[in-house]
């Protein structure tokens, strides 16, 4: 593993469906994945890292976008505009990433799941992985659609929507690395592609056809 390459994920869940895309796409064991455990957590983490410049050349960064794709993209800006790097006004479609002026300063890169445009968290992005024509996803949305008095918030529906999917498949509560694993998910999609061309371009990463 190479130690000076570094992706940031917020939690448990992040970290095993990235380890799961990754094995599936056959990436070389090249830069360590760390569960921030939380966003504020992971913000701090990504400070700090910052200012270690001789231990990094590459930090990659995934965060759910939650209710504001701008929110979050204005709290990864203040960051690096503390470090002195130069930023576009908003991320890229597909991700972004950043050299530094500063040749000590690590090259840095950003996904805001789940597209970098829209409001959402990780499993919005999962649901994208479903195969296509499961009309389990589509009874499953409408199930929890129906929930009078629901007891979490609204922000959490797609996470409400792909747990319940899960929850009827060969092995029910399966979770997220692992249903990609066992191919009740599938990974070569668009989506996907989009993510994984953007951790090779982050960290330089050359894939065997």
């Amino acid at each position: 593993m190479n130690e000076k390459s570094l992706l940031l994920v917020e939690g448990k869940d992040d970290e095993h469906v990235f380890y799961s895309l990754l094995e599936h796409y056959g990436f070389p064991d090249c830069f360590q994945i760390k569960d921030c455990k939380g966003i504020e957590n992971l913000l701090e983490i990504f400070r700090v890292q910052l200012v270690k410049t001789i231990d990094i050349t590459a930090i990659g960064v995934i965060v759910d976008a939650d209710e504001s794709v701008e929110k979050r993209w204005a709290s990864i800006c203040s960051i690096l505009t503390g470090a002195g790097y130069a930023l576009p006004k908003s991320p890229g479609k597909n991700g972004t990433i950043i050299d530094p002026s500063d040749p000590f300063r690590p090259k840095v890169g950003f996904w805001i799941m789940p597209d970098n445009q829209t409001p959402g968290m990780l499993e919005n992005f999962v649901q994208c992985l479903v195969p296509a024509g499961d009309d389990l996803l589509t009874y499953a949305r409408e199930c929890v659609a129906a929930i009078p008095q629901p007891r979490f918030i609204e922000n959490h529906r797609a996470k409400a929507e792909i747990h319940t999917w899960l929850a009827w498949q060969e092995n029910p509560g399966t979770p997220l690395g692992q249903a990609i694993t066992k191919k009740y998910l599938d990974p070569s999609c668009k989506q996907s592609e989009s993510i994984v061309e953007w951790l090779k371009q982050l960290f330089n990463i050359m894939l065997e056809s």
